[in-house]
């Protein structure tokens, strides 16, 4: 299966994806921490891929995303963006409202 393809079904099998640098008990970079922070207040339940174990990853989700930096969140198959947009979307309440929607399925 190629890389792409992979990440398609990543994206397609979770409703809430973080692509991240560690892990959400361990995180290796201060943005995916305080992203897992803020997915954390919002939801009990999200899948992660950790891009540091996954290096093929990377490249090609670069492709897919168009979007350069890390952590890449993903929710209900459509990217949300990285840090910045995921805290401005939780300050503004849509980011509660989109997992609000979601979550009788998680």
């Amino acid at each position: 299966m190629k890389v792409i393809d992979q990440i398609k079904k990543q994206i397609d099998n979770n409703l809430i994806l973080i692509y991240m640098k560690g892990t959400p008990k361990n995180p290796s970079c201060i943005f995916s921490e305080k992203a897992v922070k803020i997915l954390s207040k919002c939801c009990n339940k999200f899948a992660y891929v950790n891009i540091l174990k996954k290096q093929f990853v990377k490249s090609e989700l670069f492709k897919y995303s168009n979007w350069i930096t890390f952590p890449q969140i993903f929710i209900n198959k459509e990217f949300i963006g990285g840090y910045d947009i995921l805290k401005y979307l939780y300050k503004t309440g849509e980011l509660q409202n989109v997992i609000k929607k979601i979550k009788k399925n998680i």
